[in-house]
Parts: C-alpha cells; structure tokens; sequence
C-alpha cells in the first residue's frame, strides 16, 4: 500500500508541470515513482530541462530519456519536486533519508517552488520522530561529533548519534564525500533555533530541516490525496 500511495502522491504533483520548465529532481523512493513519471511524460513529447539532487536519480533520469543540466548552467529553476521523511502542517521538513540532503537543500533553494510528494505516514503534528540526519566533514569528525552531542543535550534530545553505515558496513559516503550523522530527537520543539545550533557547528556541512522551503505538498492516504500549502 506504501509504494502506491508514493505513486499516487507523485502523479498528483504532475499537475504543477508546464512545458518548457526548469525543474530539480529529487531522490528517494516517493521521488523515483514522480521522475519515472516524467520520463513517461518526456517520451510523449513533453518538454523540460532538469537538474537532479543526486547520483542516483541523475542515472534514473539518463536511462529515461530525461534531459538533465546542472545549476552552473540554470542557475535558477521553476520547480523543485521531491519527497520527504518527515513532514509537519506549516510543511517544515526532515529529509536526508536516502543521503542526499546537501544537493536536494541547494537544489531545493535555487527553484522557484518546491513541492512535495508524500503517503500520509510522513506527516507528523511535530518533527522529530524520524532521525535528523546531518552531514558531517570526515575532518575532525569525533571533535564535530562531541559538540553535536552537546547540541543535542541543549535541546532534549531523546536519544544520541549515530553514524550512518553503507550496507557492506563501512560508513555511508555522500555524493559530496561527506559522512552522515544521524541524530534521535524524538520531538523538535524549535526547529530554528536547532537549524542555526547545527550551522554553526564548524564541521557540520548541512542539516535535514528544510524550513521555509517547501510551498505544496500533496499527501496521499487510503481517503485520497491531502493538499497542504503555505
């Protein structure tokens, strides 16, 4: 039932696509049903350049036919369509699930909209619940690694870090090279101020919270699909 709500949540998101537009790709499972879709839409005739937000979905998008650019060259986008882990009413957002969080971030804040796509088990009344991930420099990483964990102290956290494994075991690698950290808050009560607490960690390169970035999501459940905006 999860994988045809993500489907659902991606063809709802087809609606917002005019021909001719800028468009980043995002990465992930609810994300990989929405570029499968535009490949469809591509093959047909549709036209549109795309930026994708990782490795992996640039590889989807070439296999599809898809036409893909980067943002040396768009600069700006139109819209940004992509999944999330977690997502609250105001549509503040915990991504980085798949690792891909710092391109889908850049990505993200160079478009004109951000959408989202989503099945009704990811959206919560407060963030939290689901691990915030944050990428790290693998330079200095037990220094970056004791003062996150006093960060975490600071704002109540419920459980502690942990480094992010690659299924064979090693550490999870970025597309950038960097490591991941994933922290276990439980509950989020001040997003904002654990945003610019993150940030000015110096070996801290990006964080999960998406806030202020996200303008629709469409959020499928079993009754249909919810539309959430600013």
């Amino acid at each position: 039932m999860s994988e045809e709500l993500k489907r659902v949540a991606a063809e709802s998101a087809l609606s917002e696509l005019q021909p001719g537009m800028r468009l980043g790709l995002g990465t992930g499972s609810t994300a990989r049903h929405f570029v499968d879709l535009l490949g469809q839409k591509v093959a047909e005739g549709f036209d549109c350049i795309c930026v994708p937000t990782s490795e992996a979905t640039a590889r989807q998008a070439e296999g599809l036919g898809i036409p893909l650019s980067d943002l040396e060259t768009l600069v700006q986008l139109d819209v940004t369509v992509d999944g999330a882990d977690e997502l609250d009413t105001d549509l503040n957002l915990i991504k980085g699930g798949g690792g891909a969080l710092l391109r889908e971030k850049i990505v993200a804040a160079a478009s004109d909209r951000m959408i989202v796509i989503a099945d009704g088990g990811k959206l919560v009344d407060t963030l939290g619940r689901y691990p915030l991930p944050i990428e790290v420099n693998r330079f200095g990483l037990g220094a970056t690694r004791r003062a996150l964990e006093a960060v975490l102290a600071s704002h109540g956290a419920q459980g502690g870090l942990e480094l992010r494994q690659s299924g064979e075991g090693d550490p999870f690698v970025t597309d950038g090279g960097h490591l991941i950290l994933d922290a276990f808050f439980g509950r989020i009560s001040q997003p904002e101020a654990l945003s610019r607490d993150l940030l000015d960690i110096a070996g801290v390169v990006q964080h999960g919270l998406f806030l202020h970035l996200c303008d629709r999501a469409y959020v499928a459940t079993p009754d249909g699909v919810r539309t959430l905006t600013k």
